[in-house]
């Protein structure tokens, strides 16, 4: 029998913990449920979940938070929730680290697709690249920190990442010398409908090459290969 995946959900509102709880569980999910940020400390010290669905409304840490305490020790999946539908709500949720971002009241049935999809993208890393088992990636002459989210240019240099930087560099890096489509980049990152990065991922990329140094007009290290998307034209060295 194949192992369920374990899913924690962090919210405060004991009848929405309730309700994700049975759906999910009926889903084929072992669930645990928490009320706030030190419930999730202390989990976290006893169990490796698959994911975890955090409210961004808690009391004492919100989940912005957690979220940023969480990436400094964890590439654990995170899907936060939050009863603002504000863009500039689920813009920071995603440059604190989050995975995905879904605005309450939702439907269960999207939560539970926004799960699969965010498993599946986790799960799409080469093994010898899982987040986990890495602790630093070079290519020509560039490290990247993963635990930190340093990037080290060759000349010694740190150079500051934002989360959405940070996301699509660990993409291309986790993928290298394959073509990768505009499409398949947003879906790595983040999920379909999340409207001003699907029409900005050029720009994203082309922030990106800045940080590296690339020249946009003949960059040599993300290619832009005309009518398919991009490639990071590297060899990519994992350090365990």
């Amino acid at each position: 029998m194949a192992t369920q995946d374990h899913i924690l959900v962090v919210d405060d509102d004991a009848e929405t913990r309730r309700l994700l709880q049975e759906y999910l569980q009926k889903q084929g999910y072992r669930v645990t449920t928490l009320m706030d940020g030190r419930a999730l400390r202390g989990a976290l010290d006893t169990v490796r979940p698959d994911l975890i669905v955090l409210d961004l409304m808690l009391p004492g840490k919100d989940g912005l938070e957690l979220c940023r305490d969480l990436r400094n020790r964890s590439n654990v999946p995170v899907i936060m929730l939050t009863a603002c539908g504000e863009e500039t709500d689920r813009i920071v949720g995603l440059e604190m680290g989050a995975d995905d971002y879904l605005a309450k009241p939702f439907n269960p049935r999207e939560l539970l697709a926004r799960i699969k999809s965010v498993l599946r993208r986790a799960r799409s890393l080469p093994e010898n690249l899982e987040p986990e088992a890495v602790k630093s990636l070079r290519f020509t002459g560039w490290t990247l920190e993963v635990a930190t989210r340093n990037l080290t240019a060759p000349d010694g240099v740190v150079v500051p990442l934002s989360g959405t930087e940070f996301k699509l560099l660990r993409v291309f890096l986790a993928h290298p010398d394959r073509v990768l489509s505009r499409d398949q980049l947003i879906d790595f990152m983040i999920s379909r409908d999340a409207g001003p990065f699907d029409r900005a991922i050029d720009v994203q990329v082309s922030r990106l090459r800045q940080r590296l140094r690339d020249d946009a007009r003949e960059p040599r290290i993300i290619k832009t290969v005309r009518g398919e998307g991009y490639v990071l034209a590297a060899q990519v060295e994992a350090a365990q």
